[in-house]
């Protein structure tokens, strides 16, 4: 199973859209952990390539320390110290070019922005990940961490590592991972070293849909009562499908990861394409009804479940939401037309499906059924 080199071609338009959604993340996951007055955070950068692209376009060191750029203030005020761990490895070159152009490029930004060296320590290593991931686990179960990996074949998502980044308390992390090695080697020896997936239940859906089965059989190997909560997001490249799976266990860190990904795209919130084919259900079926769209699902899902007292207040219908990949708005949409059709009661105006209310204010609403 070779691995293609990502640098020798400038980044695609794919490319783009993932390290757009690291930064997007890194964006709304550094002043979460700011603001609360954290003294250190870490962000860990496991496959960081050379800074930038042939093109001059920044990779995600480059981008993470623009963030934190962005947020100097708030840093400098709350007195946080960012640990950032850079580590760029080529297997079986003498000379680690890719490593070197990563010093070069992180150096220059620093030396055009000294004023962030005050809050910021980076790492730099150039080691094989089965040997720098053990040896900077304790830093990521110690504190609040962020961890990247952006690697280009499958043998990173081991359980071995998913398993313990799982056990640890304050760690979102991101991975991105390539369809088309699970579509190609699932059933391979090699590749049932590092994950065992059933590949035959995988290939009952279409192409497109693999990144959605991997998150449903991961979830299965992940600890019975486990509060990490895994989404994908699927990046079409030609004919092929790569994609992110994104993990956490603080309801926040999903609030603001589903935020990203539906701002991205607000058919689905879960791939830069139309995955369910959402367009082509508007067009009627002349032998089965219309079927609903993944947001329309949702709502009617929402709808039935509140009239049947399954979903009876706003905390309920919160958790309800994430765990099915969708944002509070949508569930709040829902209640505010079921409100206008008289189906349901609430008190104020907003039935407070958000984060804000349901935990940093703990403001608990319940909802009536009109005529009962």
């Amino acid at each position: 199973m070779a691995t293609k080199d990502l640098h020798e071609i400038p980044f695609d338009e794919s490319t783009i859209a993932k390290l757009e959604i690291f930064e997007d993340y890194a964006e709304a996951w550094i002043p979460t952990f700011v603001m609360q007055g954290k003294p250190v955070i870490c962000i860990f950068d496991f496959f960081a390539g050379t800074g930038y692209d042939k093109n001059g376009v920044p990779g995600s060191p480059i981008r993470l320390l623009r963030k934190i750029q962005q947020h100097l203030p708030n840093i400098l005020d709350k007195k946080v110290k960012i640990h950032l761990y850079l580590n760029e490895f080529e297997p079986n070159k003498k000379v680690q070019k890719k490593f070197n152009q990563l010093k070069e490029s992180c150096g220059e930004f620093l030396k055009s922005n000294k004023e962030i060296e005050d809050v910021l320590s980076i790492h730099y290593f150039n080691k094989d990940f089965e040997t720098i991931f053990p040896l900077l686990l304790h830093h990521i179960k110690v504190y609040p961490s962020l961890v990247y990996l952006d690697q280009n074949g499958v043998k990173f998502l081991a359980h071995r590592y998913f398993l313990e980044l799982e056990k640890t308390k304050q760690t979102d992390f991101l991975y991105f991972v390539s369809a088309s090695y699970f579509w190609r080697f699932g059933d391979t020896q090699e590749f049932k070293m590092h994950i065992d997936i059933d590949m035959a239940e995988a290939k009952k859906d279409p192409y497109k849909l693999i990144h959605r089965n991997l998150i449903n059989q991961l979830k299965k190997k992940l600890p019975l009562h486990t509060k990490v909560k895994l989404y994908p997001y699927s990046l079409k490249k030609g004919a092929n499908i790569h994609g992110i799976i994104f993990g956490a266990s603080h309801q926040l860190a999903v609030a603001k990861f589903l935020g990203i990904a539906w701002r991205r795209n607000e058919l689905n919130g879960e791939a830069n394409f139309d995955i369910d084919d959402d367009n082509k259900k508007d067009q009627l079926d002349l032998f089965e009804n219309n079927k609903l769209k993944k947001l329309d699902n949702f709502k009617e899902n929402v709808r039935k479940k509140v009239l049947a007292k399954e979903l009876t207040n706003n905390v309920e219908v919160f958790n309800f939401a994430l765990n099915e990949g969708h944002i509070g708005t949508h569930a709040a949409d829902c209640l505010k037309a079921m409100k206008r059709k008289g189906e349901i009661s609430y008190n104020g105006t907003s039935p407070l499906v958000t984060y804000e209310k349901v935990h940093k204010e703990k403001k608990i609403i319940g909802y009536t059924i009109v005529g009962e």
